[in-house]
């Protein structure tokens, strides 16, 4: 290999600000004509700033560097933990306007700020239209807090004590609430993650009563993304699973003739409004009485259970096939 395109590589890896001086005084011509292929080493190595300096991506979206070094907008990652309360056009309470206009672009729906604040609360017939749902931003809203609030409590290594990394704290409060069994269940796992209220808290609908339903919908949707044996309580690897910090939640969406729907989708089933939250249709339970012929609670369940039938995964990982549907009247 050509004697300047090999230290000049070596000091672009290295990063060694030192020697800088001779990446500057190398002739680039010569190293362009000695090995143009290498010059994609250079690109790989651009930060992210360089690359998306002049890159407008929009609300909701932020720039990333691809596979071959180029500027593309993805929805954001994370928005920052800042609480600025703003009601969308959907009716729904976002955290702050990054987190509305990330939802926007997950689900792909134009949602626009309706106003500052909580939205308001719907009158009680229509409030009782719809069901109240755990939706993946919120499963994984309320992830985050959590795993953000646990790391505030790994202490590092000393030089003669042992610190508790993030796998430690986890035991810790595996052991805490555990009844005994070796498993949380869901009551165990929402007394958890109330130990840290100001943390966990929920505030996406304006009554405290669907707030505090809505925590027990995410706290089993949370239980879901880990039971690898489908019941419905969490040994302690899955635990560990579900709120370690590289895990990302596989994308799910509900499916209903051959179609698929995005989270906050709705249909209609008898006199029921039907919900997709986290990958299932979650419906209300009224009973319906157009036709003269009341439904029994085994036939409503029944005609649920095949709305989920077809649930579809995005993801890399493989799928837990469960159904789960939360009921609300």
């Amino acid at each position: 290999m050509n004697h300047y395109v090999h230290k000049a590589t070596e000091l672009i890896y290295r990063n060694d600000l030192s020697n800088s001086w001779y990446l500057a005084k190398t002739d680039r011509k010569q190293i362009q004509k000695a090995s143009p292929p290498r010059l994609s080493a250079v690109q790989e190595v651009q930060t992210k700033s360089k690359v998306c300096a002049n890159v407008f991506c929009g609300a909701g979206r932020e720039c990333a560097v691809n596979e071959k070094g180029e500027p593309s907008c993805l929805c954001i990652e994370s928005c920052k933990p800042h609480k600025r309360s703003v009601c969308g056009s959907n009716g729904k309470t976002y955290r702050n306007h990054c987190e509305l206009h990330r939802d926007a672009c997950l689900t792909g729906l134009k949602i626009q700020v309706a106003h500052d604040g909580h939205c308001k609360e719907k009158k009680t017939e229509q409030a009782a239209a719809s069901p109240v749902v755990c939706y993946a931003a919120d499963r994984n809203e309320l992830r985050s807090r959590v795993i953000q609030w646990l790391q505030t409590e790994i202490i590092p290594d000393g030089w003669f004590v042992k610190g508790s990394n993030f796998s430690d704290i986890l035991l810790k409060y595996f052991k805490s609430y555990d009844n005994g069994d070796s498993q949380l269940d869901s009551s165990e796992l929402l007394k958890f993650i109330q130990h840290n209220e100001s943390v966990v808290e929920l505030q996406s609908y304006a009554d405290q009563e669907s707030n505090n339903l809505l925590r027990s919908l995410c706290v089993d949707a949370l239980i879901e993304l880990s039971d690898e044996n489908a019941d419905w309580k969490l040994s302690f690897d899955e635990f560990l699973n579900c709120l370690k910090p590289g895990f990302n939640p596989p994308e799910k969406k509900c499916a209903l003739e051959d179609e698929t729907y995005e989270d906050g989708a709705e249909t209609q089933v008898e006199c029921n409004r039907c919900v997709c939250a986290c990958g299932n249709w979650v419906c209300t339970a009224m009973t319906c009485t157009d036709a003269g012929v009341e439904m029994t609670e085994e036939e409503w369940n029944l005609r649920v259970a095949e709305l989920n039938k077809h649930q579809v995964c995005i993801c890399k990982l493989e799928p837990i096939q469960k159904s789960t549907v939360y009921q609300s009247s």
